[in-house]
């Protein structure tokens, strides 16, 4: 694989994880206004309209085969609905700097699901780019692990991050002739067809909510547009350029991010470790650009 492709991967896999840590901070401040589900729905919803809108003006090339579609739907149902329905809960339960933190377990699932379902059997390298990032995780946690609720939301995060990494392993094994922009619009699609009945159900919920409150509009503009139809498509478009086991270690900007801005603008405090964990994550980036050979 050429360097700069694998650059420009881990370039593209970062910014999205950048926008992903920033999610976390709208999430917290929209959620106490507009339940998880009903979010997820709205954001879903606001995708797919500006992901569609995209092709308009961008065409591409639709590819259409039963194996891949099947894929795409199990993408759908596990990465952008159970995955994101469980990140936005916790978030909603603990605070975004702990969201942004465990769902950052994703690289070491990612590895585990690469082996059985890729063949990519991890070597030394990767072992050692896991351990020094996963260390850096584990000393941003720290000793939050308190108050009401905070555990139920952890554990739902972990899910969140469990889900998201098979659902990172099934985008890779979409067929290359699919479009990065196509397998964002179905997934997204998918998420709001699977979430719809939910939502109408309790259709009670999206009566009660002033939609005219201004950092509501925002906040779903930036989880649909941003958060959802422009980062997932660098996410997708980064895994297919840097085609890694190791991919998903990019996802560790988001703790960094998302620790910042919670305590730019949530006042969520940062602990003495978040300097020593950045670093240990950082390092871990680096080594799984310099030893990972495909």
């Amino acid at each position: 694989m050429q360097k700069k492709q694998k650059l420009l991967g881990a370039f593209l896999l970062s910014l999205a994880a950048s926008i992903w840590g920033g999610m976390f901070v709208v999430v917290k401040v929209v959620v106490t206004t507009l339940p998880p589900v009903q979010l997820v729905w709205c954001r879903y919803l606001v995708a797919v309209i500006v992901l569609f809108g995209y092709t308009r003006i961008h065409p591409i090339t639709w590819h259409w085969d039963r194996r891949n579609l099947g894929l795409i739907v199990l993408i759908g149902l596990i990465g952008d609905t159970l995955s994101i329905v469980t990140q936005e809960t916790g978030t909603w339960l603990a605070s975004a700097q702990l969201g942004s933190v465990i769902t950052t377990a994703t690289p070491a699932f990612m590895v585990l699901f690469s082996w059985p379902l890729l063949h990519e059997r991890p070597q030394g390298g990767d072992l050692i780019s896991l351990l020094l990032a996963t260390g850096g995780v584990v000393l941003i946690v720290g000793t939050q692990f308190s108050g009401r609720h905070v555990l139920l939301g952890a554990l739902l995060l972990f899910v969140a991050g469990l889900t998201w990494a098979l659902m990172s392993v099934l985008v890779r094994l979409v067929a290359p002739q699919y479009d990065v922009i196509q397998v964002t619009w179905l997934a997204a699609v998918v998420a709001v067809v699977a979430l719809t009945p939910i939502v109408i159900g309790q259709g009670r919920l999206l009566t009660a909510i002033h939609w005219t409150t201004p950092s509501l509009g925002l906040g779903i503009f930036y989880l649909g547009a941003i958060s959802t139809a422009l980062a997932f498509v660098l996410w997708n478009q980064g895994l297919r350029l840097l085609n890694s086991s190791l991919a998903g270690l990019f996802f560790l900007c988001q703790p960094v991010v998302g620790t910042l801005l919670g305590w730019l603008f949530l006042g969520e405090p940062i602990s003495w470790a978040f300097g020593g964990g950045t670093l240990l994550i950082f390092l871990g980036m680096g080594a799984a650009i310099r030893w990972h050979h495909d």
